[in-house]
């Protein structure tokens, strides 16, 4: 089943972008695997999946090693950071920087390691206060402020959208967050590092990829319901 979904996913993320006018490489499926068992991990990646999201530190750092090498792992959950130095050149992107001194921890840690993480800036653009990341103007300063440090490279925007049964009403947070890359983007252009749009799940992925969604992170479409009690 879960093979299945992927495919199925995929095909539909694919769709999308080409009804939008893009490239299907344009977009990568992140299939997001968090409290799920390796058989299941497994199952995905005989599907092709190669992008693997996990929200926690612990349960990430033990997948890891247990799953082929050429898995791109992206840590998409809420980062503390004391769990930094534990992801820290085993990850391919960090999602969620949603402060100055998350960012500077993790250019120390990637000093220390003798790497360059990718990041990328958690924005709260629907401005709910159960989500992470700061409001538009801040996460504009934020992506300066990550820009000088040394051993970060940032690669764009990430942002949570709120659930809502009704995709479209997600829409406008989306659109946002283009924009705000866009404006990022043109008082930086000595900085080609910038262009990747983290948004977009199971429930809306496909209006977040016809605005502009360069990753999308998808759970439960593919390996169904998460077990919270893990």
């Amino acid at each position: 089943m879960v093979a299945e979904n992927y495919k199925k996913v995929l095909e539909n993320v694919k769709r999308c972008a080409k009804k939008a006018g893009r490239s299907e490489n344009d977009v990568t499926l992140i299939a997001v695997s968090k409290t799920k068992p390796l058989e299941m991990l497994k199952e995905a990646y005989e599907a092709g999946a190669r992008d693997f999201g996990e929200n926690h530190v612990q349960e990430l750092v033990e997948k890891i090693p247990a799953m082929p090498s050429d898995i791109r792992w992206h840590m998409i959950g809420h980062l503390q950071r004391n769990k930094v130095k534990y992801i820290v050149g085993k990850v391919y992107l960090i999602h969620s920087v949603d402060s100055l001194r998350l960012a500077q921890e993790i250019s120390k840690e990637s000093v220390k390691a003798g790497v360059t993480s990718n990041i990328l800036i958690e924005v709260n653009a629907s401005g709910e206060e159960s989500k992470w990341g700061g409001n538009l103007k801040e996460s504009a300063e934020l992506v300066k402020e990550a820009m000088s440090l040394p051993g970060i490279c940032v690669k764009g925007l990430m942002t949570v959208a709120p659930y809502t049964e009704n995709p479209e009403e997600n829409r406008t947070y989306f659109s946002t967050l283009k924009q705000l890359l866009v404006d990022i983007e043109a008082e930086n252009k000595d900085n080609n590092s910038m262009g990747e749009l983290s948004m977009g799940m199971t429930g809306d992925y496909e209006v977040a990829i016809e605005e502009g969604a360069t990753y999308v992170r998808v759970g439960t479409g593919i390996f169904g319901e998460r077990n919270y009690t893990i």
